[in-house]
């Protein structure tokens, strides 16, 4: 079903984002299109979890990861230039997505470093499974004694690539180096650990735990930019500070009401995914929103 198509059936979850331009990729969420010499990234309201994208969506969760990753862009160019340009007009666009501007990006074409540069300052995730069965993360030691989702003594680097099966998998930064060469690999590490101190800090003094997160960066005009989303709650794990108690799994603003569904459906994580309830779809929407309003001081329009 086209957007057009949608619109008018009264569908109102985009997730399909069907545009008269040349698709360059279709992720799990977003749409990257080419707009002459810049590209057009698109946040539809797909949601995936174990590798699956689900039959149905997340009203207003492109909109809340654009205007996320865009909010963050603004306040960390101080720290890492970032791939963001002034929006063009797209106004002829909006007969095929009437709120492109709520959930496009355009941004300008950079040569990406396929690595994902992830930074971790609790344990939780896959990294907590390393620790309990290895005491290491990213095969490096850590003290022994911590538990689940406990603040680590400093922000842990832990890059991780692609495999052939498409999912992330987990490397040490001695392979990282021997991969994309120390020089660069030492560059894109410092520019993680800044971004996470300087993201995690200011989300706490908001309300929010930044358990770890994930930068992409790329070349532009032989400079190193950060690229892709930005610290949204696809990329990042955010725990509510007034609920944290380490010790085990913590509630978070992302969508943990769908894994928490999905597990208890008895669904064997191979496609095609189960339709998700009204139930949830609300829930998780409203974890969305209140992610955004908390680090924002904002509100987003909420779709019926």
């Amino acid at each position: 079903m086209s957007i057009r198509e949608a619109a008018s059936a009264g569908e109102s979850v985009v997730l399909r984002t069907d545009l008269p331009l040349e698709l360059v990729r279709r992720g799990k969420v977003r749409d990257t299109y080419r707009l002459g010499d810049r590209l057009l990234m698109v946040a539809s309201d797909r949601i995936s979890a174990f590798d699956v994208v689900m039959p149905n969506g997340i009203p207003c969760k492109g909109e809340v990861l654009t205007a996320l990753s865009r909010y963050w862009f603004a306040i960390t160019e101080h720290l890492v230039p970032n791939h963001l340009m002034a929006e063009a007009n797209v106004s002829n666009l909006t007969i095929y997505l009437p709120d492109i501007a709520r959930r496009a990006m355009v941004v300008r074409e950079a040569e990406r470093i396929e690595v994902e540069c992830v930074v971790r300052g609790y344990l939780s995730g896959s990294g907590w499974i390393e620790y309990r069965e290895h005491g290491t993360l990213a095969g490096e030691a850590l003290p022994s004694g911590l538990v689940e989702s406990q603040c680590l003594p400093e922000p842990r680097f832990t890059p991780a690539i692609k495999n052939d099966a498409g999912h992330d998998e987990n490397i040490s930064r001695t392979r990282l180096r021997a991969m994309i060469g120390p020089e660069l690999a030492g560059q894109l590490e410092d520019l993680s650990i800044r971004m996470y101190d300087f993201a995690a800090n200011y989300a706490l003094e908001r309300g929010i735990v930044i358990a770890d997160t994930k930068f992409e960066f790329g070349f532009i005009d032989g400079r190193l930019h950060i690229i892709d989303e930005l610290l949204t709650p696809d990329s990042s794990r955010f725990w509510p500070l007034d609920g944290y108690a380490p010790g085990g799994p913590q509630p978070s603003f992302d969508k943990q009401p769908v894994r928490d569904y999905l597990a208890a459906s008895g669904w064997d994580k191979q496609p095609p995914a189960p339709a998700l309830p009204e139930a949830v779809v609300r829930d998780t929407t409203r974890r969305y929103l209140e992610a955004y309003r908390l680090i924002t001081g904002g509100d987003l329009e909420a779709r019926p």
